[in-house]
């Protein structure tokens, strides 16, 4: 097994074991357990529709068209009950990430960075020398209120609380609120540091500008609603669906799709042009 599978099996192991040991004896540790199962699809279903299927091929690529009530929506309840990212910087972060990956003004890693560098950069990204987040939605009442730190303190503090009070102990909604962060910064090790790093994964195309790799495993693949198919991702960065081939296991799209079902998300035309050496026979979409 992968190192990273390993990390990842151990995180959510240890989560489960920590709501069964410290759920309160009014609930008992079956309910424990239940409770904390609950929160934990939860926070990883609403931060996966927010950063990879919102923000990331929403906005930052425009490869899908949302009903604008709907990316707001997500946006607003993710900030407050979920994981909190501010959304703006996000788009930034990221679209720098393309453009400069693995090199300076990459804010994520750079290609020297090691395993405890990356970490360390997951929490303290690197500083950004432009802003390319000018898009009219940000600009909107609501996501510059979301990005304002005023507001992402008070609405993780209220939704703590919220937990805690719903939990009935300080020390299981503790357990519950740290154990997800503690997963989210495993799931933006896979996008910043395995999926950046040539000893890891595979290689579909080999572009020598950046070190994007992918990996296709089922738990990376569904928690991070598969942008750990990076190498795929950097290749054709518009491409809605993030698998090349109908082997390669794709979350995310799936997801997408159910969305467009909904009548919720329609791929523009970038996203949904095909490109001649992707192996697919069609989009699927």
């Amino acid at each position: 097994m992968k190192i990273y599978n390993v990390y990842g099996y151990l995180t959510i192991l240890a989560y489960l074991l920590a709501c069964l040991y410290f759920a309160p004896a009014h609930l008992g540790p079956w309910i424990g357990l239940l409770i904390g199962a609950a929160y934990f699809v939860f926070c990883w279903f609403l931060a996966g529709l927010y950063l990879a299927d919102v923000l990331h091929m929403g906005i930052a690529h425009r490869a899908l068209d949302y009903k604008e009530w709907f990316i707001k929506s997500v946006t607003v309840v993710n900030s407050t009950l979920g994981i909190y990212v501010d959304p703006i910087a996000w788009v930034n972060r990221h679209r720098l990430h393309h453009k400069n990956s693995d090199h300076d003004g990459d804010p994520n890693k750079l290609a020297s960075d090691g395993f405890w560098r990356t970490l360390y950069r997951c929490m303290m990204p690197y500083e950004c020398n432009e802003n390319l987040a000018g898009d009219p939605i940000l600009k909107s009442a609501t996501f510059r209120i979301v990005a304002s730190p005023t507001f992402a303190i008070v609405v993780q503090a209220g939704s703590f609380f919220l937990l805690w009070k719903l939990v009935g102990s300080l020390t299981f909604a503790v357990v519950l609120w740290a154990g997800m962060r503690i997963f989210a910064l495993w799931v933006n090790m896979i996008q910043n540091y395995w999926t950046h790093t040539r000893d890891f994964g595979y290689r579909r195309y080999h572009d020598e500008e950046d070190n994007a790799m992918n990996i296709g495993e089922w738990l990376p693949v569904t928690a991070t609603f598969s942008a750990c198919l990076q190498n795929n991702h950097h290749h054709y960065p518009g491409l809605l669906r993030l698998s090349h081939a109908e082997t390669e296991y794709d979350f995310g799209f799936l997801t997408v799709k159910v969305m467009k079902s909904l009548g919720l998300v329609k791929a523009t035309q970038r996203g949904a042009e095909l490109p001649e050496d992707v192996p697919l026979a069609a989009l699927d979409f």
